[in-house]
């Protein structure tokens, strides 16, 4: 049995970005999670002991999108290792980071990356 966990649009507030003003200014985030695992014991039981504890799985994102990076890419893969290594049961993680309104000289409504592990 395969299962999958979302936790869509997570809003964060956060000074990730290359540009010293970024640093002092910030810019709103959203992070998609995909957990992929196995269901059929938590199932079973009933018991959120034998699930993948999505409340952990977003207190980890908050955390890790607290500390701030020049690229999308390390907030992404810190998000996916340190899911990994703090919860128990994961097979498969996506990660999509989305800074809303980048400065890159026009209108854009979001540039996102997407770490896979």
């Amino acid at each position: 049995m395969k299962g999958i966990i979302e936790i869509e649009n997570m809003e964060f507030y956060a000074y990730h970005g290359c540009f010293e003003e970024e640093a002092i200014v910030g810019n709103k985030f959203l992070v998609n999670l995909t957990i992929e695992m196995n269901p059929e014991k938590a199932a079973a039981t009933d018991s959120i002991t034998d699930a993948v504890n999505y409340q952990l799985a977003y207190n980890i994102v908050k955390r890790e999108m607290a500390i701030r990076s020049h690229l999308l890419e390390n907030v992404g893969g810190r998000i996916a290792d340190a899911l990994y290594n703090e919860l128990e049961g994961i097979e498969k993680v996506a990660v999509k980071v989305s800074k809303m309104n980048p400065p890159m000289g026009g209108p854009i409504q979001k540039v996102s990356v997407t770490t896979v592990k």
